[in-house]
């Protein structure tokens, strides 16, 4: 009883301090300024800063990222690369969330193709055919996958696995081209070693909502990573639950762990 008391306190303290028990209704005449300029810059600031960095080139010596904004082509790839609603997850306009153009945004696709060079073309193919992945004369790839939007016990899986056969996905686009995945979800998902050793940079990007240009921001270099992790990312499922001080802690990558490019 003694911690809950706790947690309440430090609750009503928040309200008391903030003012709401004085003032428990928002006011109606700011919702003009909601989602404004302003409002989105700060938004996409928090994005890029969230970022982690969890993988940059197979060789330490010869970092993948950051990208050229003029190359020939770029493909971009999965489930999770033009969906506003798989970006912003859960408890978004409805419960659970939803997918597609659910509120106003800039998806990844949306953003690497106002990022890059005029004379860069930026291939977009959900699931590309093996034709497309061999024969694409791509410079690298982007592909971006994830978990669907949930809110509590709607999301507890078992697997942790990424959804979609989106293992098999970035194994087959990285096995030709040069890739980067981008992870969008809640939560660490479990990453095959072998897919792992395929590629060629991985970033965490977590759920970060309707600015897609956060994102970019790193990709291509105008902002540094700087984010780690907040939680231990698995090897296996097997290790549930893992944290910082067990006897047998062997992440994948440790609590606070995250990289820089420059």
């Amino acid at each position: 009883m003694s911690r809950i008391d706790d947690a309440v306190e430090r609750i009503l303290r928040v309200k008391f301090i903030s003012g709401v028990f004085e003032h428990p209704f928002s006011d109606p005449s700011l919702l003009d300024i909601v989602g404004c300029k302003e409002h989105r810059l700060l938004a996409r600031e928090a994005v890029r800063k969230s970022l982690v960095l969890l993988k940059n080139g197979k060789d330490q010596k010869e970092p993948f990222l950051p990208f050229s904004k003029n190359v020939k082509r770029i493909l971009v790839a999965g489930t999770h690369a033009d969906d506003i609603g798989y970006q912003c997850g859960g408890w978004t306009i409805a419960w659970h969330g939803n997918s597609g153009k659910i509120t106003l945004g800039t998806s990844i696709l949306e953003a690497i193709r106002e990022s890059v060079g005029v004379q860069t073309e930026v291939v977009y193919e959900e699931c590309p055919t093996e034709a497309i992945i061999e024969t694409g004369e791509f410079s690298y790839a982007i592909v971006v996958v994830g978990e669907v939007p949930y809110a509590e016990w709607t999301g507890d899986r078992t697997d942790l696995g990424i959804p979609f056969n989106g293992s098999d996905l970035i194994a087959r686009v990285a096995s030709k081209i040069p890739t980067l995945v981008i992870v969008i979800s809640g939560r660490p998902l479990f990453i095959e070693s072998q897919v792992l050793e395929k590629i060629d940079a991985l970033v965490a990007a977590w759920l970060p909502g309707s600015e897609g240009m956060g994102i970019t921001d790193c990709l291509f270099g105008d902002h540094d990573f700087i984010g780690t992790l907040p939680v231990t990312w698995f090897r296996s499922v097997d290790q549930l639950p893992i944290n910082t001080g067990d006897a047998n802690y062997d992440p994948l990558f440790p609590v606070g762990y995250g990289l820089k490019m420059f």
